[in-house]
């Protein structure tokens, strides 16, 4: 399991309508093969003029990844930059487990 993990900060000014997008953009990404789920986290530490979320993408394995990279990937983000501009900003990174523990 990968995780991709996208990291936004996002003009207050265009929150509401950033968000609402950003959640049509999540389903659709859910839609790629091996794309099992996501979550959205809001870092509470937003100050200022932005807002800062996280969107956490639990991928099947790093190949799918590199598959969505060298498919719909240039097209997923220039949505954002089409709709928002320099209104927004976007880091990415990948995290492959190395080991997990449950609560007992």
């Amino acid at each position: 399991m990968v995780m991709y993990e996208v990291n936004l900060e996002v003009d207050r000014a265009i929150e509401q309508e950033y968000e609402a997008w950003l959640h049509h953009h999540i389903e659709e990404m859910l839609g790629f093969e091996g794309f099992q789920n996501a979550e959205l986290l809001k870092d509470e530490d937003s100050t200022g003029g932005v807002i800062r979320w996280i969107v956490h993408y639990r991928v099947m394995d790093r190949s799918t990844l590199q598959r969505y990279f060298e498919g719909p990937a240039e097209r997923m983000r220039l949505d954002g930059i089409r709709r928002f501009g320099d209104r927004f900003t976007a880091s990415r990174r990948i995290l492959e487990s190395e080991q997990s523990w449950l609560a007992t």
